[in-house]
């Protein structure tokens, strides 16, 4: 198949992207390759995806277009008629937002905006969008679920997210796109972004300097693999959403994520067995072979104290649900940090 993936410079656009051309199909990366992290790790990611291809006997297109330019996009959606898209491309980040909101509107609310207007006037047959379990926001209840309230968001990268998930049942209502939003739960592995704590954690702890860990250390998260992320990806790629002819207007579900007039539905993707957050620094620990100075910090804004995943909804629909544990994640992502770095 054409499959437009968005982001693929990114940590999981680079994962999915690979993934999709081992399989064979024919991808178009759109990436604007910029610099809220290091540009030569995003660099070596479209590098070894164009190398992927020709192994594979099959094409990886880079436009390095940014998604706010909806000129640009819509050529690039013309030329290349993608019977798919998968929109990784976001401006991430919980607290990052609370410093630059302009990038979140820019990247998050007019470029997500665009593709769905790409994704309408292409045709296309399923858009699978990237959201976040950072929606969920103030919801005191675990595991969160998709049915839950998420109306009280922590965050204005939240309020984005939450606004996709919306646009998105909108263009589905009105133009019978189907669409489906994935809430991932904090995603870590080889590759990873180095504003996550895994990749922070790990350079910190190399070079004998301090980590720092928020509200004291008294935070869970349910932290995903991102191979497991992938295979959900591509999973609900080939699970398009249609229309519930039961539902009814006097009797709606309390939030349409699971029962829509509109070929439209979210899942989450976590492993639904969240770790404390010193259980995860004590597995790198293990696996660095180095004791972490730690520097306990109080919480930060923005941020919540634990996550958990509700995984039920995704093993209805594709009798699959993620597996992998930190010990081994970690441990993956720990070789490669050292064959990258060199460390």
């Amino acid at each position: 198949m054409r499959i437009v993936v968005t982001g693929s410079a990114g940590f999981i656009g680079y994962h999915t992207s690979s993934q999709l051309l081992a399989q064979g199909h024919e991808v178009l990366g759109i990436d604007c390759v910029n610099d809220y992290y290091d540009v030569g790790l995003k660099e070596t990611r479209l590098l070894r995806l164009k190398a992927l291809a020709t192994a594979k006997g099959t094409s990886f297109t880079e436009a390095r277009i940014d998604l706010a330019d909806a000129v640009a996009l819509e050529q690039a959606f013309a030329a290349f008629k993608p019977e798919r898209v998968i929109n990784l491309a976001a401006q991430a980040g919980v607290r990052y937002s609370v410093e630059n909101p302009a990038a979140y509107i820019s990247s998050n609310l007019v470029g997500f905006a665009n593709i769905l207007e790409s994704c309408r006037h292409h045709e296309v047959g399923h858009l699978v969008y990237a959201s976040t379990s950072s929606v969920y926001g103030a919801n005191g209840k675990l595991p969160f679920a998709e049915t839950d309230g998420v109306g009280h968001p922590m965050s204005l990268y939240a309020a984005t997210k939450r606004a996709n998930e919306l646009m998105a049942h909108s263009y589905s209502h009105l133009f019978k796109l189907p669409t489906t939003g994935l809430r991932f739960f904090t995603v870590y592995g080889p590759w990873g972004r180095p504003d996550m704590a895994l990749f922070k954690f790990a350079k910190a702890m190399l070079a004998g300097q301090a980590i720092d860990v928020y509200n004291g250390g008294q935070m869970s998260r349910d932290f995903t693999y991102v191979d497991d992320i992938v295979e959900g990806i591509l999973r609900i790629a080939d699970t398009v959403p249609v229309a519930d002819p039961n539902w009814s207007v006097s009797s709606p579900h309390p939030e349409p994520d699971r029962s829509a007039v509109a070929p439209f539905r979210v899942f989450n993707i976590g492993r639904g067995e969240p770790s404390p957050l010193m259980d995860y620094v004590r597995v790198l620990e293990r696996k660095l072979g180095l004791e972490a100075k730690i520097n306990f910090m109080p919480m930060q804004a923005g941020d919540v104290e634990a996550t958990r995943a509700d995984t039920s909804a995704l093993r209805e629909a594709t009798g699959w649900v993620p597996t992998t544990s930190i010990e081994t994640g970690i441990g993956h992502f720990v070789d490669w940090y050292r064959d990258y770095f060199k460390v």
